[in-house]
């Protein structure tokens, strides 16, 4: 019984074991070997050039440009949804009319593709009849065309609101089961004993809602190291590569300007940068488990 139980673990482990291997290890290990050469993505003889590449990223500047926006990109797509998650958390874990409708209205977007919700939002950043410049049109009185998605100064920070917009819903929805583990009758107490809505939130709620934080952090960063469709879809890293990120920069440089060599490069550094944002933060989790825990 035991060989057969063995034999079976084997078979039913072998099919995903062998597509993680072929989608996810092979293109990682060959990503770090095409890094040391100048291969172009399509002819079959390529040379052997050490560290170029990684020099060669160091003395490009729309690398460190890449690098700013990649910074900006994260804190405000882990601070955005984080924030409003649990903003709309704690004002649906009410007994308002129309509770639960509004919870699955702002739960909606995270069902949708990146690619449906980025197009979504260029329909509304739309110079002429876009649903963003109306209202503003609308309450200034007079005409207003501003291309958010087509100046370098506006076009980074549009996406991330097109972003954030799409994952506050599964910080609200942590947020909410976190709530339901706040003791009522500690709220009770602190409201009899005087204390204000705020005083309650900051000193009882929040602290008891560390673990979920701990959750929607963890995810929202995951999420924004993935974060590539969005960004392609509504910018492509432009205007003049202000809100080229490193995996768009990656992607650029790779699929259009055909150094698939360079670009790789470029994936290893991006690589080690996630895996040590990733490995300090668990390195945090930890210590919050073991008091939490």
């Amino acid at each position: 019984m035991d060989r057969t139980n063995r034999f079976w673990r084997i078979v039913l482990l072998a099919l995903p074991l062998t597509v993680f291997g072929v989608l996810v290890v092979w293109p990682l290990f060959t990503s770090f070997y095409y890094s040391f050469t100048n291969w172009n993505g399509f002819n079959e003889s390529y040379d052997y050039v050490g560290f170029d590449n990684f020099r060669k990223i160091w003395t490009d500047h729309l690398f460190y440009g890449a690098i700013v926006n990649t910074a900006i990109w994260m804190v405000a797509a882990i601070f955005g949804p984080t924030v409003l998650g649990l903003t709309l958390a704690l004002l649906l874990d009410t007994n308002i009319r129309g509770a639960k409708i509004f919870k699955t209205i702002f739960y909606l977007p995270i069902c949708l593709s990146s690619i449906v919700v980025g197009q979504i939002w260029i329909w509304i950043y739309q110079p002429d009849w876009g649903l963003l410049n109306t209202m503003i049109e609308s309450v200034s009185g007079e005409k207003f065309n501003f291309a958010w998605l087509a100046r370098p100064n506006s076009a980074l920070y549009s996406v991330i609101i097109a972003w954030s917009w799409q994952q506050t819903g599964l910080a609200m929805v942590v947020y909410l089961a976190g709530l339901t583990s706040v003791p009522s009758d500690l709220l009770e107490v602190c409201a009899i004993e005087g204390a204000s809505t705020w005083q309650r939130i900051r000193r009882v709620i929040l602290p008891l809602l560390t673990p979920s934080t701990v959750v929607v952090i963890a995810l929202s960063m995951i999420n924004s190291l993935k974060g590539f469709d969005i960004l392609y879809i509504m910018t492509g890293g432009g205007p003049f590569n202000s809100s080229d990120t490193l995996a768009m920069f990656m992607y650029n440089e790779s699929f259009k300007k055909y150094l698939m060599g360079y670009g790789s490069a470029i994936s290893v550094v991006l690589f080690l940068i996630a895996l040590t944002i990733i490995g300090v933060y668990f390195r945090q989790l930890k210590k919050v488990d073991e008091i939490y825990g």
